[in-house]
């Protein structure tokens, strides 16, 4: 319990909701494949299948994956942090399960990824749309800090204090963070 009367969840999944969450991503993943074919005769948009450029397909994994792990993200959100992502409905509890015991903003990332793979097998690529990117980017980079991460450290206090220092905001780590044993006793997780 934080200081601010607030618990932290981070407990193992049991094996149901392992299985419900591997079914959400098959879902989410179905959903956004499905959009690769869909979308670009909704957007008038024509993907060249001939040449090199049929190879701009193979940026739909990464696209997919991305958008999986972001749907990932806001499910952990519901079912760990009892929130949303969405200012209005914040969790209760700090997530510091799944993809977030890599890095601090998986759900940023994932949709970088998803979004970028998007761009690559549409082909629509110009400085404009490249100015407007960066500036998209730039503009969450400094939403997070001015917004996202003050708000957090007064919720939870030292449990994010501790998280950041363990956690890279952009780039994952290798492994995935463990909380020490010792530092959950009398928190009530």
């Amino acid at each position: 319990m934080t200081s601010t009367g607030v618990r932290t969840a981070e407990h193992p999944e049991s094996n149901g909701d392992c299985m419900t969450a591997v079914a959400s991503l098959l879902v989410g993943a179905g959903f956004f494949s499905l959009w690769f074919w869909l979308l670009p005769g909704w957007l008038g948009f024509h993907v060249e299948t001939t040449g090199a450029a049929r190879w701009r397909w193979i940026a739909a994994v990464p696209s997919v994956l991305g958008f999986a792990v972001a749907l990932r993200c806001v499910w952990d959100f519901g079912r760990t942090g009892h929130g949303t992502p969405a200012p209005i409905a914040p969790p209760k509890r700090l997530v510091v399960v799944g993809f977030y015991r890599y890095v601090r903003n998986p759900m940023y990332v994932g949709f970088l990824a998803g979004w970028t793979g998007l761009w690559v097998v549409f082909g629509r690529c110009n400085l404009a749309a490249i100015a407007v990117a960066c500036l998209v980017v730039l503009g969450v980079h400094l939403f997070v800090l001015g917004y996202e991460e003050p708000t957090l450290r007064r919720m939870f206090a030292a449990e994010y204090e501790e998280y950041c220092r363990n956690v890279p905001r952009w780039l994952p780590r290798v492994r995935p963070w463990e909380r020490a044993r010792k530092n959950l006793d009398g928190m009530g997780v």
